[in-house]
């Protein structure tokens, strides 16, 4: 599969509204302009002060047109967006003064845009830290219902069709959460899935990965951990097609799980694969990639009850341009 033609496919068909919250960054600036211009969103809006947004454009030699321009300072829906976030957070301490401040800051701005309903799709990072986007998100966004837990996953596309859904398998989580609980285990095993459902465009067959077999590890923390979040992931979808915890040739080679896992539903359908935790999925990833000459395609965040996306600080131009794609395809 073209995961990148796809995703542009989906964004064109679905024709959703799309914030983009670093409004005066230069790359953000070109890539708005690219993602109007191939109509892969409704509108695009940049989040900043007008003049520092011209005044960038222009040194880029990008036209503005077409484009919204909002500036949380002067908008008339900072009243309606204070009261939103003083609501959502006053369980937290927040007072209304506060709330005031706090919602004028380009990310929660642009959370809240998604949030309200005012745009379907946020996209940030190019000059934030993957901390800030993210408490952003959670403030204002949450999660999923049922789920306590935002992580990541990489589109992994392989140059073998034999693997996952024509060589293209999701790993998670390999970018945000360091040493997951068994429930934030389950909660990531279930983004994922859906995940797979969403980019992939199948049912997900999902694989706990672990050093460990069916208890060929014994009772260590990490075998229990995983095997724990399996039947939480049971509980929460008992419909789904999982099996844990498993080694990485047991869940992917079907004569390896003949012997090590017999019976197990997953046997040569994975295209999942859940890791244990990020040092294991940042380490996984990276080595397909490289010696199996994998492109990887992420990471996607996943868990938000509503789309946004995380931008690495080195982003291209193109790297936005499809990360907005991705994002406003899931924008249903």
């Amino acid at each position: 599969m073209d995961f990148v033609k796809e995703m542009r496919q989906k964004a064109k068909d679905l024709q959703k509204r799309l914030v983009l919250a670093e409004g005066t960054e230069p790359r953000t600036i070109r890539a708005g302009r690219i993602i109007l211009d191939e109509s892969l969103a409704a509108s695009v809006t940049l989040v900043g002060k007008e003049s520092e947004i011209q005044t960038t454009a222009e040194q880029e030699g990008v036209s503005l047109e077409g484009i919204n321009i909002i500036n949380p300072q002067v908008s008339a829906l900072a009243g309606k967006y204070a009261q939103e976030y003083y609501e959502l957070r006053k369980h937290k301490g927040m007072n209304e003064e506060q709330a005031k401040k706090d919602i004028t800051h380009f990310l929660r701005w642009g959370a809240m845009m998604v949030h309200l309903g005012d745009a379907d799709a946020m996209v940030a990072g190019a000059e934030s830290a993957t901390a800030d986007v993210l408490r952003a998100g959670l403030a204002i966004i949450g999660t999923l219902p049922g789920s306590k837990t935002a992580s990541s996953c990489f589109v992994m596309q392989t140059t073998d069709k034999t693997w996952g859904v024509d060589g293209a398998l999701i790993f998670s989580d390999c970018a945000v959460v360091p040493d997951p609980t068994a429930e934030q285990l389950a909660d990531i095993a279930v983004s994922a899935s859906l995940s797979c459902k969403e980019f992939l465009g199948v049912e997900a067959v999902t694989a706990l990965l672990s050093f460990s077999t069916k208890g060929s590890g014994g009772d260590h923390p990490n075998v229990l951990k995983v095997q724990e979040a399996l039947k939480l992931v049971k509980t929460k979808v008992p419909t789904l097609i999982v099996d844990g915890e498993i080694q990485a040739d047991a869940a992917l080679v079907p004569s390896v799980t003949d012997k090590k896992a017999p019976g197990s539903p997953i046997k040569g359908r994975v295209n999942t694969l859940v890791f244990p935790d990020l040092e294991a999925g940042n380490i996984g990833y990276k080595l397909v990639q490289r010696l199996g000459k994998a492109e990887a395609f992420g990471p996607f965040l996943q868990g938000f009850a509503k789309p946004i996306s995380d931008l690495s600080r080195g982003a291209s131009v193109e790297d936005i341009v499809v990360t907005a794609a991705v994002t406003l395809a899931r924008a249903k």
